[in-house]
């Protein structure tokens, strides 16, 4: 296979070896995404069959941390990696990610749980869940850095779109097996040995993207500057310890990447976890929702990562960020409105209002699991968290006793019983214990998902070019990956869970949108004041 040239701007359509190189990049980093993302899905059997020394709801926490361990250690990876890929190349480095990525989440497949390896079961686990975060961590800059290089200089947004359709695919994948496995099995037989089929199925995924992935030849402009003697010997000290491109990477980050993060996770995740936590509509269901606005937004990628070819890639980002932070109440408010309009009936007709001393109130957030609420301002918050229920906040005297209105009847927290009597009462006045299928206005849910799938391409389409952009050849790998992966990784990795506490803290379903909007408008004002348009550079210098 011959090597492609860097080339002058040009008309048509890629070439054999362009396409190749796009295919097989993209279908590793799908790969890496569908890995990653089924653990995430699966965090409910892996707690029960790897934590079982604990309780349910504690099991579930600490299998949620295991998986958020992975977000944690992904700048670390990209560090790693990042080095790796600047002095050894990035077709080595790719593949190795992805080999480290594939085995892990297959191993995963085969591991016996508590009940047979006792403590070293959860601890492998954790194990293999860092090394999954750190593979990570290196392997999207490999990938959207080697086909950059790889792409015509008037082109590589569009070049490198294909790879930032791959995490949406890598979920609806992920979604799509997991769903047909679990309807053709049944949920006993899923449950008992079913929930192994996705991870297993990542070896086959992991042979057919080595496979293709030997057949590439290394990336032409990092060929070029071997070539030319002009590799850097110390990329991550010439990346970061010198002002002037750690500057670069410091308003990438803060400008472009924690923003990205913030309305990806935001429109994906936290929109799965809305529907299913806050507006209690069944798995099934809400998965079924987000597929279909997934499938109709991926298009968005390729559209604006071609469009940012044509007027710049800050533009659009800086637009997707300020859409996100103007109408994101207003969406959610709306999925609410078409998804459990009997939820939102009730918050207008009995709205919930919990008066209590200020002082005798506690966060509302369970970090273990373990914490115990006892005064009578924490039980009737916590009953009212477990009942996602909003809920205000009025602040009552000093030592006065708290009590909760639910629409006009009052409840004392001395009353007996008070959490069946808060539930009864919350029943009574028309909460649902769950969105009823049969109301949900399928069609405008669809269009509100897809409007927040859309926000996602249009901070994610354009990123790679952008981010590639940004940084000389010489130290590329490494300056592309730690802004990128602190930006996703912790911005974007821990927004779930933030989110929740916010709005345990609050009482309003809705206050934990305050994170992701806040972050979108910092890096709009960052990136608009600090960001430079790049889609005109030539990256084959420096």
């Amino acid at each position: 296979m011959t090597t492609v040239a860097v080339t002058a701007p040009r008309t048509g359509g890629m070439t054999k070896e362009e396409r190749l190189v796009v295919f097989a990049s993209s279908t590793g980093t799908v790969l890496e995404w569908y890995d990653f993302y089924i653990y995430g899905t699966l965090g409910a059997f892996l707690a029960k069959f790897f934590f079982s020394n604990v309780p349910a709801n504690v099991g579930f926490i600490f299998a949620l941390l295991a998986f958020a361990a992975g977000f944690a250690v992904r700048p670390f990876g990209a560090l790693l990696f990042g080095r790796i890929g600047d002095v050894l190349g990035r077709k080595n480095t790719f593949l190795l990610c992805m080999t480290i990525m594939g085995l892990s989440t297959f191993c995963i497949g085969l591991m016996p749980g508590y009940a047979t390896w006792g403590i070293a079961a959860p601890t492998v686990l954790v194990i293999l869940r860092l090394a999954q975060g750190l593979a990570l961590g290196g392997e999207y800059g490999g990938a959207a850095i080697y086909v950059a290089e790889h792409a015509p200089q008037n082109k590589r947004g569009y070049y490198t779109s294909w790879i930032q359709t791959t995490a949406t695919l890598g979920l609806f994948i992920a979604l799509l097996l997991i769903l047909a496995i679990r309807t053709s099995i049944g949920e006993a037989a899923f449950a008992d040995w079913g929930w192994r089929i996705p991870f297993l199925v990542s070896a086959l995924l992991l042979l057919v993207t080595l496979w293709i992935g030997f057949k590439l030849n290394e990336a032409p402009l990092f060929q070029k500057m071997i070539a030319e003697g002009k590799q850097s010997k110390r990329p991550l000290t010439e990346a970061f310890g010198t002002w002037s491109n750690a500057k670069i990477g410091l308003a990438a980050l803060f400008g472009a990447t924690a923003g990205e993060a913030v309305v990806w996770y935001g429109g994906q995740f936290y929109a799965l976890f809305f529907l299913t936590q806050t507006l209690k509509v069944p798995y099934v269901t809400a998965w079924i929702l987000i597929m279909v606005s997934l499938a109709l937004g991926t298009p968005g990628f390729i559209f604006f990562g071609w469009l940012s070819d044509k007027i710049g890639r800050k533009p659009i980002m800086l637009a997707g960020f300020a859409l996100a932070a103007v109408t994101y109440f207003y969406i959610f408010a709306g999925i609410t409105h078409f998804v459990n309009p009997k939820l939102e009936h009730a918050l207008a007709a009995a709205p919930v209002t919990v008066t209590a001393d200020p002082a005798k109130c506690s966060f509302q957030f369970k970090a273990t699991g373990t914490e115990k609420f006892t005064t009578g301002c924490d039980i009737i918050k916590s009953t009212l968290v477990n009942l996602s229920v909003n809920y205000e906040n009025v602040a009552a005297p000093t030592g006065a006793t708290a009590s909760v209105k639910i629409g006009d009847q009052v409840i004392n927290a001395d009353t007996p019983d008070i959490a069946k009597v808060i539930a009864d009462a919350i029943k009574g006045h028309g909460y649902p214990a769950a969105a009823d299928v049969n109301d949900i206005n399928y069609p405008m849910a669809i269009l509100l998902l897809w409007v927040l799938v859309i926000y996602v391409t249009m901070v994610y389409g354009p990123i790679a070019a952008w981010l590639v952009e940004m940084f000389p050849t010489r130290i590329r790998y490494s300056g592309f990956s730690l802004p990128y992966h602190i930006g996703n990784g912790w911005f974007g990795g821990f927004l779930p869970a933030t989110v929740f506490a916010i709005v345990a803290a609050t009482g309003n379903i809705y206050s934990g949108l305050w994170y992701p909007i806040g972050i979108a408008v910092m890096s709009f004002v960052v990136g608009l004041i600090f960001l430079p348009e790049t889609k005109d550079r030539d990256i084959s210098q420096g």
